[in-house]
């Protein structure tokens, strides 16, 4: 961060500001260790997807929602003094969305889905975050101005995009099974929250500190629902679904398999 090296080296004020400067730093770095776990977590899901040549059940728009969201925090990272950080990892993660969101167009079930998730990548991944680069590249003046409007851009799609996950609480509960809420991505999405909203307060960025703060939040109900639902007998399975039937030792590897595509997120950071 840039006052690091600005603030004179004596005094217990310059002394206490580096420090925190330093924490800042540190925190920023672990947050975006674990949001590049988050972005790598459904690699498994599309490596099946790659070997069965067909996306089967699974669904695009989480994918392109998150490219959206990455691809906004990448615009709101590169505009922001000191935002670094918040840029890096959300251009890997806009990489990674990419590749995925590829993926579903090159594997499509049929070719209703195929032009479907196009006509979806054009609307928002092209269309909305162009109408947002555009005007405020070129409608606003001030630079602050121009920060607080794509921050809260940004702060309300993430906080859509902590919540898709919850999406698959109703099945979670009807089943009794935990197969369609993926521990790891629940988990690393709490520690996400977590990390960068206290990344935020330090930062005092509100527009940071209330999405993530929610993530947080809807991170810790998943872990709950998972941690009451994980042991529980699956009562009301269908017949069609015998081949789910998987090894204790592997489920939590594999929950995501079959329904990644409820979950995001991305994201963001």
């Amino acid at each position: 961060m840039h006052l690091f090296f600005l603030l004179p080296s004596t005094g217990f004020l310059g002394w206490q500001l580096r420090a925190m400067n330093s924490t800042l730093f540190i925190i920023g770095v672990i947050g975006n260790i674990i949001s590049v776990l988050v972005f790598v977590s459904p690699i498994p899901t599309f490596w099946r997807i790659v070997r069965s040549r067909s996306t089967e059940d699974f669904e695009a728009a989480p994918y392109v929602l998150t490219l959206l969201n990455t691809l906004l925090w990448l615009y709101y990272g590169l505009t922001k003094p000191d935002g670094l950080l918040i840029a890096t990892v959300n251009g890997f993660g806009a990489v990674m969305e990419t590749i995925y969101v590829v993926l579903f167009l090159v594997y499509a079930a049929d070719n209703v889905k195929r032009v479907k998730t196009a006509k979806l990548v054009a609307a928002l991944d092209i269309g909305f975050f162009g109408i947002v680069f555009v005007a405020t590249t070129f409608g606003i003046g001030g630079l602050d101005m121009k920060i607080i409007v794509i921050g809260l851009i940004c702060a309300c799609l993430s906080v859509f995009m902590y919540g898709s996950p919850l999406a698959a609480v109703r099945t979670v509960i009807a089943t009794r099974s935990v197969e369609y809420m993926p521990f790891f991505l629940s988990f690393f999405l709490f520690l996400n929250g977590g990390v960068w909203a206290t990344y935020a307060i330090l930062d005092r960025d509100v527009f940071l500190g209330v999405p993530n703060g929610i993530g947080c939040f809807l991170g810790g109900i998943q872990l709950v629902i998972y941690a009451v639902y994980r042991n529980s007998k699956v009562g009301c399975q269908s017949p069609d679904n015998d081949e789910v039937a998987y090894d204790a030792s592997t489920s939590l590897l594999s929950s995501d398999d079959r329904r990644y595509g409820q979950n995001d997120v991305s994201i963001r950071v």
